[in-house]
């Protein structure tokens, strides 16, 4: 037989996927311009240590924030090209691009706010939510974590502890050139764009998976499926002590529908077993046109 073919992307999702990275590195660079750069905070990574450099030498226009950014982000991204991908590598170098070029364009603009708190707030939400749509699109605006992938291969540190790690030298870096109530609004503001980067990748409506082991599984199915609207999904499995083959439900709902089954779960079977897990993401049509 020979070498399966892969389908290849389409030029119309090409295109989209394109426009939104686009949409994506317009509002980091409206974050980076207009609300962090003018109040002296930052964010972490490549992007962090970008803005202090860029701070750092006021009388070298050549050496701005839009070139730092794409000079100390190219390497990491060649270097993770096998490991990452070429698409991944591509996406990201237009990513980072965009985001020097779109940046380099405000700078005539004022700053929506010299007030550090709303700085902070808002600024860290319209990065994350810059950086969000690039990565969920296929991409990427901060080499740190290609970096990470690289080397913790060869270093007994996860990507998140290397991450970390960099980010602390960082802010205390950014507390030594702006001051340490700026580095404090720095670290607020990494805070607030990680978590709106989770929630722009996952999507606003959190599912859970859900595993139910039953001696009424029959009936405990057909009542998921009937008072909730969600199909199941039936596992095979064995119980530890006793050998007993058992049956598993997985179904998946949504987080406000997680105390209705419980309750359907334990109106028919009170000894039930029942694991309730965070998912990142769930696609399907049959999921999203559940009946109610």
């Amino acid at each position: 037989m020979g070498k399966k073919q892969h389908k290849k992307e389409s030029l119309l999702h090409l295109i989209y996927r394109l426009v939104m990275i686009i949409i994506g590195a317009a509002c980091a660079a409206i974050a980076i311009e207009l609300f962090l750069m003018p109040n002296q905070i930052i964010d972490g990574g490549i992007i962090g240590v970008s803005l202090i450099l860029d701070y750092l030498t006021p009388h070298m226009p050549w050496l701005s924030f839009s070139t730092l950014v794409v000079i100390l982000n190219l390497p990491f991204m060649y270097s993770g090209y096998k490991q990452i991908g070429k698409t991944f590598m591509f996406s990201s170098i237009f990513g980072v691009v965009c985001l020097a070029l779109i940046e380099s364009s405000l700078h005539d603009f004022d700053p929506f706010t010299t007030e550090p708190i709303l700085a902070t707030v808002f600024g860290g939400l319209i990065l994350g939510v810059g950086v969000g749509l690039v990565i969920r699109h296929g991409g990427s605006l901060d080499g740190t974590e290609i970096m990470g992938i690289l080397l913790t291969k060869k270093l007994p540190f996860s990507v998140g502890e290397f991450v970390m790690f960099i980010n602390i030298f960082i802010f205390a870096w950014a507390a030594f050139v702006f001051g340490l109530e700026q580095a404090m609004y720095s670290v607020m503001t990494y805070y607030i764009a990680f978590k709106t980067i989770d929630t722009v990748i996952q999507g606003l409506d959190e599912t859970k998976a859900v595993l139910i082991v039953s001696d009424y599984y029959e009936d405990v199915s057909d009542a998921i499926l009937h008072r909730l609207g969600r199909g199941t999904t039936k596992l095979m499995g064995k119980g530890g002590y006793t050998d007993e083959q058992k049956e598993v439900i997985y179904a998946v709902v949504t987080r406000l529908e997680v105390t209705k089954l419980k309750s359907i779960v334990h109106e028919i079977d009170p000894a039930a077993f029942i694991t309730i897990m965070s998912t990142q993401e769930t696609q399907g049509a049959k999921f999203k046109s559940a009946i109610h």
